[in-house]
């Protein structure tokens, strides 16, 4: 496919009134708000200076950082527009304020001007100059499409039905899955083709059919799976070791050579140790927890960081039993990374895509 007449990449961005609201998520552009939202990158390492600084220097420019190796875009008055990490494909561009809630299961909101997209191709150092990326870059910078954490709040309780053209509800509200025959557990293993109810057949020929007891139901890696891979077209494995892309477990994905490790597991097996640094992390960054004794070594859960919550402390989505299905919610455990509470105490490792 030729390549299109190189345009300029950088380019002046009007701010749109967001209408609408639902009961579980609400878009919000007034000043009030506004001032609510926390930063949309934190930039917590020294720049690396080779290439010039762009604090305060009354234009945008492009800026080598550290730690993860990572391109940054700040504007005119030194605010950071977009991230881009080394071999990620995930993107965090600056954009309209938005609220995410669940007032079905907790008051917690999230408040952010972040927008996690993935990038057709993984970043590279130089990249802001290859045509692939001022295509996709003038496509999204500013656009309003559905991203990664609107997709995921697609699925929380309350979450209206969605059909594609062939009458497949392909997002709503979610279950983690069906109950044992204890009627106290819940059954996991449930992936995005048992929530749809539809065979899939993977990249590498394997097709896999649905079980008619776990219709809409995710567990936490499938959930993970259904926003980045089936709806955002990540690619996806069969299991944690068919194929290519993302794999099938919690485990897999936290161990997997996919994306970046943004915080490596450390300490010894099998609890492993909590990390002493989470400053690192950024919106849209695959988080794992360790939490059961039964499995091991194995990392128990996954979830969706998706940055501070309106009183300051890192929030996550995720598919939970206590919940049934995708929650910011409180039951079982705050949603929370930072303190001392449940999940923040078994919080292991990062991953970005």
């Amino acid at each position: 496919m030729p390549l299109k007449k190189k345009r300029p990449v950088l380019h002046a961005v009007t701010v749109l009134a967001l209408l609408g609201a639902s009961g579980y998520l609400t878009v919000e552009l007034r000043k009030d708000e506004q001032a609510k939202t926390p930063a949309a990158q934190a930039v917590i390492d020294e720049p690396n200076l080779e290439n010039g600084s762009g604090q305060q220097s009354g234009k945008q420019t492009w800026e080598r950082l550290k730690n993860p190796a990572r391109t940054v875009l700040r504007g005119a008055g030194g605010q950071v527009l977009a991230t881009f990490t080394d071999h990620a494909r995930t993107a965090t561009l600056r954009g309209p304020s938005r609220t995410f809630s669940e007032p079905a299961n907790t008051t917690s909101k999230v408040v952010t001007e972040d927008w996690v997209r993935l990038m057709p191709e993984p970043w590279t150092k130089g990249a802001e100059k290859e045509q692939w990326f001022k295509d996709w870059f003038k496509e999204y910078y500013g656009s309003e499409e559905d991203d990664i954490f609107a997709i995921a709040f697609q699925y929380v309780q309350g979450a209206p039905v969605k059909k594609d053209s062939e009458g497949i509800p392909y997002a709503g509200d979610a279950v983690f899955g069906p109950f044992k025959p204890d009627g106290v557990d819940r059954l996991e293993q449930n992936d995005f083709y048992d929530y749809l109810g539809i065979p899939y057949t993977f990249r590498n020929g394997t097709t896999l059919s649905p079980r008619q007891d776990r219709y809409r139901a995710l567990d936490c890696s499938g959930f993970m799976r259904m926003v980045w891979g089936y709806r955002a077209r990540y690619p996806l494995m069969a299991t944690n070791s068919s194929g290519d892309g993302l794999p099938r477990t919690a485990d897999g994905m936290a161990r997997s050579r996919t994306g970046v490790d943004i915080i490596k597991i450390q300490g010894p097996a099998p609890w492993y140790t909590r990390p002493t640094n989470i400053d690192v992390l950024q919106s849209g960054d695959l988080l794992f927890f360790k939490m059961d004794h039964r499995t091991g070594n194995h990392m128990d859960h996954v979830a969706l960081y998706l940055g501070l919550d309106t009183e300051g402390h890192r929030i996550f989505i995720s598919s939970r039993k206590e919940q049934n299905g995708p929650t910011i919610g409180d039951k079982g455990g705050v949603s929370r990374i930072d303190g001392n509470g449940f999940y923040a105490g078994l919080f292991r490792s990062a991953k970005r895509l």
